[in-house]
């Protein structure tokens, strides 16, 4: 198989997003996890740029023992001083350096002539050279680069000792038919290609650099310049994650990988966490959506064989495993398992019931927790074992009203409503109750667990009254608190008979 090489420049392009700069020590411990990643190039920064560049790429390459450590330059001799004294300690060290290709940089960047940019190209490879063996030249802005004159280029400066040639789409434009149409050319059409690696640079501005570097690889390229999290200028970079997924799922891709899959989410959050640049919930791979189920139909087949819906099996990026989630969009088959794993091995019967009060608070709530489910459970038994039971409930309340509940309740199949007043909606409730009841009790304790969750969150209530010398406890749970209230005082008061 072909071996292709992946070059991670999270320290370098992704560091450059704004907001997500970080110290040596931070690099450091990114660098020793993408070496478990197990990537071939880690390109460490841009040494002439600053001191702190300069003095991470020094300690990188001093911490760093099987990826060879890259330092970008210009096409200026200054930068590729400066890059081979921070590579002294490189075990495998590698310069990068380069200049504009396309007319925009030729012309209007650079103010330059495509002969001037050829010379300058060879040049700055020579001059490397005298430092490192292993020199990738980059052709900026290929994208948009003339493939003729981009062939030109390419030959000039493999003849001066490059071993990588990086093919950038800088701006992100390249379709995929287009951008592999580019690497087949120059495969086809520079002579001395063979002596040389292509590689890719694709940034994701209009969200095509993981299918333009797929392109790439399908053309010819055998290097590929990604970032963790696909972050990098802009619209950012091409995602490792996700080249390494579609070569290894795409079993035709017959290329070989030494990337260690299951290191990618640990390799995700610790990239995620130390910039400060959290992955987005669908993020391919990575996002904590990407195992996730909440439609039913979905539920349902991934719960009878995982592959229905999933092409990935989530342990082999490092995630325990696929995530039902339950929402209103769930269907009796994902409540169920929910259920089981809970320890609650529910008849049919049960489970109708239960899943009815389920879709009641699901279309309230927008996730629900292991912790609804349990209230859920126990509050439908609470239902189950009363022998009253609340029908309906309505409550007037606010700052310039007399707080008013209405209360239907059915009692042995006979249904009966009161209305009355009290100091709160919970007050009044009761009060009806008690009215429709006869029963003269006191409410001894009252608890409502406090919500953490949200505003949405199911409240938990626990009443505690007493009636004739006796205490007798109760259970409710709702979104709306009075209804929780409500039904906690009547399985209370269904025990005294």
């Amino acid at each position: 198989m072909d071996k292709i090489y992946i070059f991670d420049t999270t320290l370098r392009d992704a560091e450059q997003v704004p907001g997500c700069q970080l110290n040596t020590i931070e690099k450091i411990e990114v660098a020793r996890q993408l070496e478990r990643l197990g990537v071939d190039i880690i390109e460490a920064g841009f040494p002439a740029s600053s001191p702190g560049d300069f003095n991470s790429v020094v300690e990188i390459s001093k911490a760093i023992s099987n990826p060879t450590i890259c330092a970008l330059t210009r096409a200026v001799q200054k930068d590729i001083d400066v890059a081979a004294e921070a590579l002294k300690f490189a075990q495998r060290g590698r310069i990068h350096t380069g200049i504009g290709t396309s007319p925009y940089h030729i012309f209007e960047k650079l103010n330059s002539t495509p002969e001037e940019i050829i010379e300058r190209a060879v040049a700055a490879v020579k001059y490397a050279k005298r430092y490192v063996e292993d020199v990738e030249f980059y052709a900026e802005d290929a994208g948009r680069t003339d493939e003729e004159y981009l062939a030109r280029v390419v030959e000039a400066v493999i003849n001066a000792g490059a071993t990588v040639v990086n093919i950038p789409d800088t701006t992100g434009y390249c379709l995929p038919s287009e951008f592999g149409a580019k690497i087949a050319y120059l495969t086809n059409n520079v002579p001395n290609i063979d002596k040389a690696i292509i590689s890719t640079h694709c940034h994701n501005d209009l969200g095509m650099a993981t299918a333009n570097t797929i392109a790439g690889i399908m053309n010819g390229a055998r290097q590929v310049e990604v970032t963790i999290n696909g972050l990098g200028e802009r619209a950012g970079n091409t995602s490792l994650e996700e080249v390494v997924m579609t070569v290894a799922c795409h079993k035709n891709l017959d290329y070989q990988l030494d990337i260690n899959t299951r290191e990618i989410l640990k390799t995700s959050k610790l990239v995620s966490g130390l910039m400060r640049m959290p992955v987005q919930a669908n993020k391919a791979i990575v996002g904590r959506n990407a195992f996730a189920h909440s439609s039913g139909i979905h539920q349902d087949g991934v719960l009878k064989s995982r592959e229905t819906y999933e092409i990935i099996d989530p342990a082999d990026v490092g995630v325990d495993e696929s995530s039902i989630i339950l929402t209103a969009r769930s269907g009796r088959a994902a409540l169920k398992h929910h259920l089981k794993e809970l320890g609650y091995n529910t008849t049919d019967e049960e489970l109708t019931k239960i899943y009815q009060r389920f879709l009641e608070v699901a279309d309230k709530k927008k996730d629900i927790t292991t912790a609804d489910l349990e209230l859920l459970v126990d509050s439908e038994a609470a239902r189950h074992r009363s022998s009253i039971k609340l029908v309906d409930l309505q409550v007037v309340c606010g700052t310039t009203s007399m707080p008013t509940a209405t209360v239907k309740l059915d009692i042995g199949g006979d249904e009966f409503v009161e209305s009355a007043v009290g100091n709160g909606p919970v007050d009044a409730a009761i009060n009806a109750i008690k009215s429709i009841t006869k029963r003269r009790v006191r409410v001894e304790e009252f608890l409502i667990q406090a919500m953490t969750n949200g505003s949405d969150d199911l409240g938990k209530v626990h009443v505690q009254i007493s009636h004739k010398g006796k205490m007798y406890h109760g259970f409710g749970a709702s979104t709306d608190i009075v209804t929780a209230s409500v039904e906690s005082f009547l399985d209370a008061l269904s025990k005294i008979s």
